[in-house]
């Protein structure tokens, strides 16, 4: 799958292995949670940069102090219907601190980027005929959010609290009396 980083394609160097497959020498890998759970050590052991992939019914606090050390947590989005991945960005960025990458994955739609990016997502794997212009064209298409963030957007009820203190401030309010 192409991967978006930044609003530009990016070459993933991470290789997403299956529970049963031999870990590659020397390279980036992801793994499932449970493969984590079960060879944490030797994987910490590699070297290597490391990911976990986390399906939607899998919270991030699964991973404990781990969570700091992983480079890369990549959020499953199975269906449309099912936003909990977007809770779980969240929690890694407000709650838990994760500064590394969050990248979503599964059914990743043009309708969710921004979304997604809203609530700290910051890689995208897209469809194969998915055109960065589209990607850039999601992101900009709202400017003006109801909803507080991690992205740090001021929403709407900052903006009108904000311009509320000013106008007073202005005199505006008393030339309303």
């Amino acid at each position: 799958m192409p991967l978006i980083k930044g609003e530009a394609f990016v070459d993933s160097v991470f290789t997403l292995l299956a529970d049963e497959q031999e870990v590659p020498a020397g390279r980036p890998i992801i793994v499932s949670l449970k493969r984590w759970q079960s060879e944490r050590e030797q994987l910490k052991a590699l070297n290597v940069a490391l990911g976990v992939r986390l399906t939607s019914d899998q919270a991030p606090d699964l991973l404990g102090d781990d969570i700091h050390s992983l480079a890369v947590i990549a959020l499953e989005f199975p269906k449309f219907r099912d936003g909990r991945g977007y809770s779980w960005a969240r929690m890694l960025r407000q709650r838990l601190g994760y500064k590394g990458e969050i990248r979503a994955v599964g059914d990743v739609l043009r309708d969710q980027w921004l979304f997604m990016s809203r609530c700290g997502v910051d890689a995208f794997e897209v469809k194969l005929g998915t055109r960065i212009e589209e990607f850039r064209a999601a992101m900009g298409e709202q400017t003006v959010f109801y909803q507080p963030s991690s992205d740090r957007v001021t929403n709407v009820l900052a903006l009108r609290h904000n311009r509320g203190v000013s106008a007073r401030r202005g005199g505006l309010a008393q030339a309303a009396e």
